[in-house]
């Protein structure tokens, strides 16, 4: 289904069904929601699942307003466009530090949160254009001639090649678009360094503190360039929060192991 986000722009929700109470899935920067269809379905007999594709990720339009503060937006739009009342919710990076944006923003929203290492850093932790992940992004390769080529590319190096075969298949069917000569990415090198930026100011961390809500904060064991080392903290400084770390996983965690992130988020969320 596709709704229209507070300042516009169109979004893609993806219901993936299930049987009882909502779960709204918010992804990781550069992915799309397709690639968390497999924790999904491990999920689908206790949860009614739903997922976003943010803007400029996946089937959602193109935006220029790629600050996370929007992204809470998108989120909040979801909720009320599904007419969806105190849902439970999972966020994945990018996507944990937008539902907390919109719990911040419109306190009482959701119900209860299981994020993984969501990207809540102090502000500024990064300074104004030199974003380290952005850096990265923009040499990420466009396309490639076929989604063979690009699955064969994937499985064969870090870091994608820790996905699970689910995961990947997923990302490689759904995450591009076919053109002229051959596929390219949905979510483009540039579109997703824009939105490594847009994590700049999101002014979240600071305030923790107001989340009344239960919080899990998970973590994985392995050590993996990301949010991690921030876990502990950030559950410490919600009244209602949890840490917990998870072995055998890095960064990349839901997309690794959907069953052991949907054992974990079934037994938090209980």
């Amino acid at each position: 289904m596709r709704i229209t986000s507070r300042d516009g722009t169109e979004l893609a929700v993806h219901d993936f069904g299930g049987d009882g109470p909502p779960i709204l899935i918010a992804h990781a920067t550069g992915f799309l929601a397709a690639v968390y269809r497999p924790l999904a379905e491990r999920l689908q007999g206790r949860f009614r699942c739903y997922a976003i594709d943010f803007r400029s990720h996946g089937d959602s339009a193109k935006a220029r307003d790629l600050t996370w503060a929007r992204m809470a937006e998108d989120v909040l739009a979801v909720v009320d466009a599904l007419g969806l009342e105190r849902p439970f919710a999972f966020g994945h990076s990018m996507g944990g530090a937008a539902l907390t944006r919109a719990e911040l923003d419109q306190p009482g929203r959701f119900r209860a949160f299981y994020l993984y290492e969501p990207v809540l850093v102090p502000t500024h932790t990064f300074a104004t254009g030199d974003n380290p992940m952005a850096t990265a992004a923009r040499r990420r390769r466009p396309g490639f001639p076929t989604r063979g080529a690009a699955l064969d590319n994937y499985v064969s190096k870090p870091p994608l090649n820790a996905l699970h075969p689910d995961a990947m298949q997923a990302y490689v069917d759904d995450g591009f678009v076919d053109g002229p000569d051959g596929v390219l990415l949905k979510c483009t090198p540039e579109d997703e360094a824009e939105t490594f930026c847009g994590s700049e100011g999101l002014d979240a961390y600071e305030r923790l503190g107001e989340l009344t809500l239960p919080v899990t904060i998970a973590q994985g064991a392995v050590p993996d360039p990301g949010p991690g080392p921030f876990a502990a903290a950030q559950a410490a400084a919600i009244p209602d929060g949890r840490h917990e770390m998870l072995d055998g996983l890095g960064h990349f965690g839901p997309l690794q192991d959907p069953d052991l992130i949907a054992a974990a988020v079934i037994d938090a969320l209980a």
